[in-house]
């Protein structure tokens, strides 16, 4: 009895941030359990599948979403586990380099035997901070699809069809030698070689791989050969086990991925594969998800009472290290559901996203027969640098619901709180405060506290001072309040975020409708976001000193337009005046084609 008090202290202790994290064992099997050396090792969390590499940066001029996260980001993916009591994260696999893609996007695979080192050292940076945070990873190597590169791409190398690479020894082979560079790697972080990692759960031979299962053996047998310690996993893309993975003693730990719309069917394909697996091998849900909170429940007691090792949900998004949270749109999910930012925000409200994570809390610590420990303060965010009040971010603090703003004229106060429980999800890849309540000419200081249900954090960092040049009206279009005057027909538009960048909220129009803006004081510029459906769709944009006779505006337009076409985005433009606008208050759009406004910022007071 004193030594399971002592484990429930432990872990109690760690998912309130008290004790460091250090792992003592690999994880290991003992008939269909996990097992952290003695205990057993039961866990429900998330796939990460940006935790190494990124997909979804999708600032509005930039034209590639790719690239390699940073420590600030990978820290707080995994600190968000840690906080959610989850123990275990699944990455998605090695990007593979794609002949078709526009030069500049970062891969970790560049051709047969040939690797970039600045990524694999992004992959040990994501290592590191799994010791540090105790997060245990499961690393899928190649992807059955064509997002980020996989096997069609390595049979594209030498000149074949993409289904001779489970076949093809040549093509096999080449796969080796990403397996032998993964696997045999040594630490730049840590100078830990992989293998020796304890952080790493288990190797998976893929991502939802169609392969035959000859592949699948010669593969697993070629990681134990390189490794010993480490438990590899089948990635064969099935939502029922097949004999031949349970029945081949080179496996390790066995999964099925779920994405049923019934969840009773669901549920029935997990107890068949439980009663499969049972006695034999670790049974886990590797993906699951795009089915409501209620479902989720009934899906994750199903995996506690079948007595599995664990599940995965799809997918969780962390901060952005410029503000905010990566976003993505779950396109197979029906247009409904996106990835998962912790605690859970307003903005996620359509698919539940504070109950499931609260949900999803509960259950990580249930699984481990653990009480559900107390949320702790946030720690303090830090304040970006401020070069316009109306562009005020920060980089989030994990955990956080919402942030308290603080201005003052001076560096020692006194200072005044301007803004209360300022969410971090309302915008996506945009500055997170304007500060419109300043007197132009005067200048300022700004930090900004983190809160949640446990308290507020004592404030971060202090910026300033940052000088008052104007005042900025801005419209993020999630509702028309701030619209003066506007035709009819105009709508404001939530799907099909993935082609705007995932903006979750625009304001749509067809060839003739418009809109006004009015300022109290005349404006000198104005900055645009839009997007047009086509090469003829644009905007007309004028001013006027009355609101009455409206001249049109000489405009400069940029095109951020990628080649990146798996989501079929859309056309994104800024515009703003080619000249400063003199003596005019009132700023009129109007629609020639279909568009869909983003944003607008119009300054104006100076």
């Amino acid at each position: 009895m004193k030594k399971i008090i002592c484990i429930i202290g432990f872990f109690c202790l760690l998912a309130n941030g008290i004790v460091a994290a250090e792992f003592q064992h690999f994880i290991t099997c003992e008939g269909d359990r996990l097992m952290d050396g003695e205990r057993e090792f039961r866990f429900v969390s998330f796939n990460i599948p940006n935790l190494h590499y990124v997909e979804d940066d999708m600032r509005f001029d930039r034209r590639i979403s790719f690239r390699l996260p940073d420590e600030f980001e990978i820290d707080d993916a995994l600190e968000t586990i840690r906080q959610m009591g989850g123990q275990v994260a699944r990455t998605y696999t090695l990007s593979v380099f794609k002949a078709d893609e526009p030069p500049g996007i970062p891969k970790y695979v560049l051709g047969p035997g040939k690797f970039n080192e600045e990524a694999f050292r992004t992959l040990d940076q994501v290592l590191a901070a799994a010791n540090r945070h105790g997060i245990r990873l499961i690393i899928p190597i190649v992807n059955n699809f064509k997002w980020w590169g996989g096997v069609e791409d390595y049979a594209a190398f030498r000149g074949k069809k993409r289904n001779e690479f489970w076949t093809d020894p040549q093509l096999i082979e080449d796969f080796k030698k990403t397996v032998h560079f993964l696997i045999t790697r040594t630490n730049t972080v840590t100078g830990i070689p992989y293998k020796e990692d304890k952080s790493i759960l288990a190797w998976e031979t893929g991502n939802e791989t169609e392969c035959p299962h000859s592949w699948t053996h010669e593969i697993v047998a070629y990681i134990k050969s390189l490794d010993s310690n480490h438990l590899v996993m089948d990635g064969y893309n099935t939502s029922v086990l097949r004999e031949e993975t349970i029945n081949d003693e080179s496996i390790d730990v066995v999964q099925t991925h779920h994405y049923e719309n019934d969840p009773r069917q669901m549920i029935d394909h997990v107890k068949i594969s439980a009663q499969k697996a049972k006695g034999k091998k670790p049974y886990m849900l590797g993906e699951f998800g795009f089915v409501g909170t209620e479902a989720v429940r009934a899906v994750l007691d199903t995996v506690i009472e079948e007595g599995l090792a664990g599940a995965l949900i799809w997918s969780l998004r962390y901060h952005h290290r410029e503000g905010g949270f990566f976003w993505h749109s779950e396109p197979s999910g029906g247009d409904f559901f996106k990835a998962y930012h912790w605690p859970g925000f307003v903005s996620g409200q359509i698919y539940d996203e504070t109950n499931l994570m609260a949900l999803m809390r509960a259950k990580a610590y249930a699984i481990q027969g653990l009480p559900v420990p107390e949320l702790t303060i946030p720690k303090p965010p830090l304040l970006l640098p401020i070069e316009d009040v109306s562009a005020i971010r920060w980089q989030g603090s994990v955990g956080a619901s919402g942030y308290d703003i603080e201005r003052a004229e001076n560096r020692e106060g006194p200072w005044t709180q301007i803004a209360y429980n300022v969410s971090d999800a309302d915008v996506q890849y945009k500055p997170l405060y304007n500060d419109d309540g300043v007197a132009i000419g005067k200048s300022y200081f700004y930090r900004v506290r983190a809160r949640n249900c446990a308290g507020t954090s004592d404030p971060g960092n202090i910026v300033g001072p940052v000088a008052a040049r104007h005042v900025t009206l801005i419209d993020e279009f999630d509702n028309d309040s701030k619209i003066f005057f506007r035709s009819r027909n105009l709508t404001i538009q939530r799907n099909e975020a993935r082609r705007y960048k995932e903006d979750i909220h625009r304001l749509s129009g067809k060839e003739g409708e418009w809109l006004i803006y009015q300022v109290e004081k005349p404006f000198h510029h104005f900055l645009l976001y839009a997007f047009c459906s086509n090469k003829n769709a644009d905007l007309l944009i004028s001013a006027s000193p009355d609101g009455k006779d409206f001249a049109p505006i000489p405009i400069q337009k940029n095109d951020f337009s990628s080649d990146e076409g798996e989501y079929g985005y859309l056309r994104p433009l800024t515009y703003q005046p080619a000249a400063r606008p003199e003596s005019c208050r009132f700023l009129k759009i109007e629609f020639k084609g279909q568009v869909s406004l983003s944003r607008i910022e119009i300054q104006y007071g100076q």
